[in-house]
């Protein structure tokens, strides 16, 4: 009989834990806080000003946030039809409209370097997608100017390596271009996914954590 019923314990279906992964308050108190920080360069100082790492911080907590939802479907929690119900339901969110004030030119750069975040959860969870890292780069790189949609695909299928466990992309942004494209700016956003990704290996170890 213990036999039995170990077996059967053995065939459900995978737990289905609670969490919440991002909320229309949580992205207000980002702004609100955003709000508040100064974007002002202080001459005396090297360090980069509040603004700048407000907004890195916001975007990191959104990139953790999306990555969770891949996780937990990696984990067999999510089907892929529910993960990506859930990642659906943050996108609307992040992709709102941006602030109609001095915050409208930061929150629609943030919006858009995180495009490369959903596109390439999206990719992951599908399974299809391509990963000759340098070759998808070059021509990432090609292609931004005149095809930011095929661009962004590309990029995606980077992401989507990235999250599979491939490594990329600090070699393929340079420190001192003056202007980058949006493609480089995506490549960014792809290295704080893989910075997220190694932050979140033991995520889901235990049930209830957030």
């Amino acid at each position: 009989m213990a036999k039995k019923k170990e077996k059967a314990a053995s065939v459900e279906e995978p737990l289905k834990l609670f969490y919440i992964f991002y909320n229309q308050e949580r992205w207000d108190n980002w702004i609100h806080t955003l709000r508040e920080s100064n974007f002002e360069a202080d001459t005396k100082s090297e360090e980069m000003p509040e603004g700048y790492t407000t907004l890195y911080n916001f975007s990191m907590d959104i990139t953790l946030s999306v990555l969770k939802i891949v996780k937990l479907f990696q984990n067999g929690r999510y089907t892929k039809e529910e993960a990506l119900e859930k990642l659906n339901a943050v996108e609307a969110i992040v992709m709102c409209e941006a602030p109609e004030d001095e915050l409208e030119e930061y929150v629609e750069s943030l919006q858009l370097s995180l495009l490369v975040l959903f596109a390439s959860c999206r990719k992951f969870i599908d399974g299809v997608y391509s990963t000759d890292i340098k070759t998808l780069v070059k021509e990432g790189k090609k292609t931004v100017e005149n095809d930011m949609e095929r661009a962004l695909d590309i990029a995606a299928d980077i992401g989507a390596s990235v999250i599979h466990g491939a490594s990329c992309c600090g070699k393929y942004v340079k420190d001192d271009i003056e202007q980058p494209t949006l493609f480089d700016e995506w490549l960014i956003e792809v290295e704080s996914m893989a910075e997220a990704v190694a932050s979140l290996k033991n995520f889901d170890e235990e049930a209830g954590e957030t």
